[in-house]
């Protein structure tokens, strides 16, 4: 098996592609060792210890070193653990872990009804144009919300912490939003 690695526009978070599917649906981003107790693999990755995050997306993992760490020396540990998982056809959450339920995020925004059909736009663009592009670089957007013109966004993955992730924000999204959706005036992460 040959998992592959991207870098990432976050120099502390590195995209593995083990060439299938990791989720089926949606993704996981799990920010603690605590969090990621649902899960074999991302458990046994922060058990590293110079492990601070770890990504799901659809096809690829994204895992963020701790500061100071360079990831010569962490890569090869990090492909071990995913060669292990994958050639031995270990599942991706423990049985009855309720991984697969979804809760809202805290830090959203109650949408107004009479906003709905701007929302839908802006949740379009967000899975037709932005999701993908965020992929890319090893991680995901999430809709927060839309109140008065601002639209609020989580970053995750790669994304969350980038040093430029304020860049794409404001230069990429918000501008891509803003010329879509003219009632849109701001975009914010949360």
């Amino acid at each position: 098996m040959l998992i592959e690695t991207e870098t990432t526009p976050n120099p502390a978070t590195l995209k593995f592609l083990p060439g299938r599917i990791v989720m089926d649906a949606s993704t996981r981003d799990f920010a603690s060792p605590e969090e990621a107790e649902v899960s074999p693999l991302a458990a046994a990755l922060f058990e590293l210890g110079d492990v601070t995050g770890v990504f799901f997306g659809r096809d690829f993992i994204s895992v963020t070193a701790a500061p100071g760490v360079y990831w010569h020396a962490l890569k090869s540990d990090v492909l071990g653990i995913l060669l292990d998982h994958f050639a031995g056809g270990m599942p991706l959450f423990n049985p009855g872990s309720a991984a697969a339920i979804t809760v809202p995020m805290e830090g959203g925004h109650a949408d107004d009804p009479a906003d709905a059909e701007i929302i839908v736009q802006i949740q379009d663009l967000i899975e037709t144009r932005i999701r993908p592009a965020v992929a890319n670089d090893g991680g995901d957007i999430i809709y927060q919300g839309f109140d008065k013109g601002k639209v609020y966004l989580k970053m995750q993955g790669a994304c969350a912490g980038c040093p430029s992730s304020t860049a794409t924000l404001k230069n990429g999204i918000e501008q891509l939003l803003k010329y879509y959706v003219p009632e849109v005036t701001e975009v914010r992460a949360v």
